[in-house]
């Protein structure tokens, strides 16, 4: 039952990618991490965190935001990979599921209390590296950078294809430093890659369908479900932390 919800978990993580170009370890990390702790979830999240924003950072290489914003954003992510790699491996377990927790709540709480905050882009590009490597250590340590990236990126308002192509390169530098970190720490483990690989099906099988979706559903419902839905996890989350 624990593998079934986290197959479901990793499928609703594609539609949700396929409709805005990110998001998808703000739904599965949770339910992992629920189910089978921190470590587990940031390490069988790690490959379906490399290999779509590949392939989606390729797809939509023509939409790159002229000027240093995407750069400095995603090697100071990288930098913060790094160092949060290494709090995954020393903090304790309920530590791990409460930042977890709270970043998803930190995450939900901005969505609907500043819903139409707006950064301008010269701006945006001089916080990129400081925010980049908060972004970093929260993917790193807790498998989710949704509070620091898609809040920052959201501000800017980017276009789709800007914003799925920076997101994208973000996760991917972020990818190439924590998935050998994690190995040297001894979190990835053979299991856990086997099935890191496997939770691509799910979710790159899943994509295709929230690209259709998000060209016809209201995206205003489509967020409110989903900002629902993480919510009720985070809640789930902060009591498995205190109360066990």
């Amino acid at each position: 039952m624990d593998i079934t919800l986290v197959i479901i978990a990793f499928a609703l993580g594609g539609i949700l990618k396929g409709a805005t170009g990110a998001g998808a370890p703000v739904i599965a990390v949770p339910v992992m991490t629920l189910f089978f702790g921190a470590p587990f979830a940031v390490a069988v999240f790690s490959i379906p965190n490399l290999v779509p924003n590949v392939w989606q950072g390729w797809a939509y290489r023509a939409h790159v935001v002229k000027g240093p914003l995407m750069l400095r954003f995603a090697v100071a992510g990288a930098l913060g990979a790094g160092l949060g790699s290494f709090m995954l491996a020393w903090l304790p377990t309920e530590a791990l599921t409460l930042t977890v927790a709270m970043s998803v709540l930190a995450y939900v709480g901005f969505r609907v209390a500043r819903p139409g905050w707006t950064l301008a882009l010269h701006r945006a590009e001089k916080l990129a590296a400081p925010l980049g490597v908060l972004g970093g250590i929260l993917q790193g340590a807790a498998g989710l950078s949704a509070p620091i990236s898609l809040s920052f990126l959201n501000a800017i308002r980017l276009e789709r294809g800007q914003f799925i192509v920076t997101i994208s390169v973000f996760f991917f530098a972020m990818a190439l430093v924590q998935i050998p970190m994690l190995t040297a720490l001894g979190i990835l483990t053979a299991e856990r890659f086997l099935l890191s690989c496997l939770a691509l099906i799910p979710l790159m099988a899943a994509m295709p369908l929230g690209a259709w979706l998000a060209r016809r559903i209201s995206a205003q419902m489509f967020d409110r479900v989903i900002l629902v839905l993480l919510f009720m996890l985070s809640l789930r989350l902060i009591w498995q932390a205190v109360f066990g």
